[in-house]
């Protein structure tokens, strides 16, 4: 488990969450993926009931850091390279050779795309792999 620290911004007592304002780290400074210009906001669970202005302690996964950055960056890419070539395969010596592989690029990198989108919502409904507020330090 990694830890961070970040600044709470704020608190969903429903769902038992508080939004996190993190500063960017070292594994952040070449990505530029995410908003903010050099803050990102986290939503961790809160367990020890911290409220809005106070410093916290989180601790997240790395694994799921990591599967997250395959899955984001290069799960379209690979898509769209394999489309590509099976366009390449299927439209050898055709009339419109360039289409094949174009067309397919482009229905790989959407579905690569869509894969994306699926497994955000998913990640996003599993309470047991978000960020977890693990102490107060202010």
């Amino acid at each position: 488990m990694k830890e961070e620290e970040g600044l709470v911004i704020g608190v969903s007592p429903q769902a038992g969450t508080a939004t996190v304002k993190v500063g960017r780290h070292a594994e952040c400074s070449a990505c530029g993926a995410c908003a903010g210009s050099r803050q990102l906001t986290v939503e961790a669970v809160n367990g020890p009931g911290a409220v809005v202005g106070q410093r916290v302690k989180f601790a997240m996964q790395e694994q799921q850091m990591l599967k997250g950055a395959f899955v984001v960056f290069l799960l379209p890419l690979i898509l769209a390279g394999a489309g590509g070539i099976l366009g390449w395969q299927l439209g050898y010596g055709g009339e419109a050779e360039d289409l094949y592989p174009l067309g397919l690029g482009f229905l790989g990198f959407c579905l690569g795309s869509g894969l994306v989108k699926w497994y955000d919502r998913r990640a996003a409904a599993r309470q047991k792999e978000q960020p977890v507020i693990t102490e107060i330090i202010s």
